[in-house]
């Protein structure tokens, strides 16, 4: 566990794709509970550690995650989150060339609960959500390109199903469409950034997170 930013009111962490932000059915130990073991023994904190998660991402997605360190942060977080006043920025690895070197993709996702999958339409569904992102070609290789995502809207599996949808699919991203796993059962979708107003000092806060070291495509694009 990387830690990124620590003040008395928030901490940012590095996940790495095998990570789960919060505890699920699987009970493998969360990012959340190895936070607040690692402030309890930092801070000799007694008793129970306060921890507040207005921000997740996708298991198999690696990059910066956002937690509060008090409820005023977290109460603040949530409706920043919520109202979209911080900026994100992704980083994905792409095989096939993207249909424009950069664009700005909207779609209707559609989400079904039992595939755990979102699924993307150029109109309005039933149930269907409004999701838009932009993306731009940042680098390529001889097989694959580099895309960087600023999300305009947050959606479930939002960029892996309009990458997806403009036959894109993410490296390693079976779900939606590529032809094999990465060797460590996560895919190549990284959250490079965050950027925000700091919901109790109201200073300007940039939070980068190096790409994973095990999948060397990062090193050789970035």
């Amino acid at each position: 566990m990387t830690i990124l930013y620590e003040d008395n009111h928030i901490i940012a962490v590095n996940k790495t794709n095998s990570e789960i932000v919060q505890g699920d059915k699987t009970g493998d130990t969360s990012l959340s509970d190895l936070v607040k073991a690692y402030i309890k023994e930092k801070y000799s904190k007694a008793g129970e550690v306060f921890l507040g998660v207005p921000h997740r991402i996708d298991r198999p997605v690696s990059g910066v995650v956002l937690f509060a360190r008090t409820s005023k942060a977290l109460e603040r977080l949530n409706e920043m989150f919520r109202t979209q006043q911080i900026d994100k920025t992704y980083w994905a690895i792409v095989k096939n060339m993207p249909p424009a070197a950069e664009n700005r993709l909207e779609h209707y996702l559609t989400r079904n609960e039992k595939q755990n999958k979102s699924y993307a339409s150029l109109k309005p569904q039933k149930n269907s959500k409004h999701a838009v992102l932009s993306y731009r070609t940042i680098s390529k290789s001889d097989t694959y390109y580099l895309l960087e995502i600023k999300l305009e809207t947050g959606r479930h599996h939002q960029i892996r199903a309009q990458l997806a949808a403009i036959g894109c699919p993410i490296k390693g991203d079976l779900k939606y469409g590529f032809a094999r796993s990465n060797a460590d059962g996560g895919i190549c979708l990284h959250a490079r950034k965050v950027e925000f107003t700091h919901p109790v000092a109201k200073t300007h806060i940039e939070i980068v997170a190096p790409p994973p070291e095990n999948e060397k495509l990062w090193k050789i694009l970035s």
